[in-house]
Formats: C-alpha cells, structure tokens, sequence
C-alpha cells in the first residue's frame, strides 16, 4: 500500500516550516494545484501577516483558496469543507491536490467530516455579541452554564470564541451546540488514498525564522496592513482581528505599545502557536502521517509518483 498512488497530498507543519516551498516543488514536478489549507491565508486583507505565497511564487503553479474570502467574514471549518468538495467537484480538476497549510482541524476536516453546525442569523448574532460587550468571558461562560450546561461543562470558562459561540447557537435553535455537533458529515478526501507529511522542523532554528520573518513582515508592509484592517472597525472576534501580529500592532497604531514591544509581541504569539501546533497535530491526527523534514518528504512524494500507477 505504501506505493500506492495519492489522491491528494497533504502538507502540515508549523509555521514558518517550509510548507509553502515544498508544497510548491511537488505542485510543479508532477501538474499538481496548491489548496491552501490555513485559517489566516484565505483573508484578503493579511498577504504580508499571514505569510501568503507571493505573487511570482503563485505565478508558478496554480493556488487555490488563498485570499479569497473578504476579512468581515467569519471563516468556519465548515466553509472551508464546503469550498474544498466545490473545487474537487469542478469539471477538469487542475491536477494533483496539494493540500498545505497549519490548520489542524482543516485538514481533519478533508477526511473526518465535521459536525454540521446551523448558521446563526445575523440579528442574533449581533445582540449577543453587543450585550456581551465589556463582560468578562467568565460571565459569559456562567450565563452559558444555565442555558446549556453539557456545552459549558467541556468548555474552559476563558476560551470567548467557543463560548460566544455556543451562546450563539443555544440563541438561535434552542438546542445545545453538542447535538450538532455529534452529527458528523464525511470529509471530500473520506476513503481515499492519501501521502500525508507534517514537517517536523528543529524547535530552536524554527524560533529563529519565526523572528526573523516577523521582521521581514514589518519591512514588506505589515504595519500599512493592520492600518488598513483597523480602519474597517470589525468585530474583533471575527478571525482575522486575531491573527497573529494584528493586535500588537493595532495596539501600536494606538499608542498603547511601542514599535518594538509590538515586534516581540507579535514574535512571541507565533512562537507560542507554533508549539501548540505540534502538540495537536501528535496527539490529534493518526500514525499515518510521516514526521520527516522538506527533503525526506520530496523524496516520499517523488517515489509514490514513480510507482507504476494503480500500484
């Protein structure tokens, strides 16, 4: 089985790991399209921030799903499902998929399914985020705990995002988010054959191009990218306004950090990230996936495109 020939490929690793380049090779030996597969990449509004391919780079080969999607937009696992079994199902598939990116759950989503959460009216959504506005998140978490108790129990009482977002939907349907949730719809890549490859780079050299691309960020226009994201006055829930390096330095387009406070913040987030992602992807994700670094995983992929196909 281990030379049998992919589907797809799916490239996962740390940021900073080299996804993006290996990603890259593969998409051009052998007719492949790059999906992107990062919560951050598919925003408009952050191609410096979020370190998207460039322009020339996607020149190359063809990128899908990058920068595609304005940043008001609430971005779930489940647009992301959804647009990924849209593009397989397109007539003449672009060749090999290359699935890359850092997003555990999007990529557990391309063979797990995941639950089929209802969209919650946007009126809804607005008066609970507006009456929750300068509450503390343990307030929220309590108010949760008297209207679904199951959710609050699996929920830390300092994780906002997951408990708006229970609120949201308790509000809207009048069930608990975990019965949704236990209902599972299969992922596009479900039963078939798959290379999976995590790029399992040194923590200390991982640190130091994590540091070092945040500075190149800053020199690429970050900052004029932030500015002009702030100037939008979103939700500072929604996604983008977390990414990483965004509130530091919209905390320094205030005045309230400096620009090299706002630098080690943004620095220090990513390094933090970048460990949690890790530790989710060795205990989340199967032993299926090879832990290897860029050149192994050239040569994994080289070899199941060599096989003799149908093998």
């Amino acid at each position: 089985m281990d030379a049998e020939r992919p589907a797809a490929i799916l490239i996962a690793g740390p940021t900073a790991s080299g996804k993006s380049a290996l990603a890259l090779r593969i998409a051009r030996a052998f007719q492949g399209t790059v999906i992107n597969t990062d919560s951050m990449q598919v925003y408009a509004d952050l191609r410096v921030l979020s370190a998207r391919p460039a322009p020339e780079e996607e020149a190359l080969a063809p990128h899908r799903l990058y920068g595609s999607v304005d940043g008001a937009v609430n971005f779930s696992v489940g647009h992301f499902q959804r647009a990924v079994a849209a593009l397989l199902a397109e007539d003449g598939p672009p060749g090999l998929p290359i699935f890359v990116g850092g997003t555990g759950l999007y990529f557990r989503s391309l063979e797990d399914g995941i639950s089929d959460l209802p969209e919650v009216p946007a009126a809804i959504r607005d008066r609970i985020r507006t009456e929750a506005a300068g509450q503390p998140t343990e307030a929220l978490h309590a108010l949760l705990a008297r209207r679904d108790p199951v959710s609050a129990e699996r929920l830390r009482p300092s994780d906002r995002m997951r408990v708006m977002r229970a609120l949201e939907i308790v509000e809207a349907t009048g069930r608990s988010i975990l019965s949704f949730q236990e209902a599972r719809r299969p992922g596009p890549l479900a039963g078939r054959p798959l290379l999976k490859i995590f790029l399992d780079t040194d923590r200390d050299e991982l640190r130091r191009r994590i540091d070092a691309r945040f500075l190149a960020m800053m020199e690429a226009g970050a900052l004029d990218e932030v500015a002009a994201l702030r100037e939008r006055r979103l939700d500072p829930l929604l996604p983008v306004m977390r990414a990483h390096g965004v509130p530091g330095l919209i905390a320094h387009l205030e005045g309230t950090l400096s620009r090299e406070e706002a630098i080690r913040r943004g620095q220090a987030d990513t390094r933090r990230y970048a460990k949690r992602q890790f530790t989710w992807f060795r205990h989340q994700m199967g032993a299926d996936w090879l832990w290897t670094d860029a050149e192994v995983g050239w040569a994994r992929a080289e070899a199941r495109f060599s096989a003799p196909a149908g093998r």
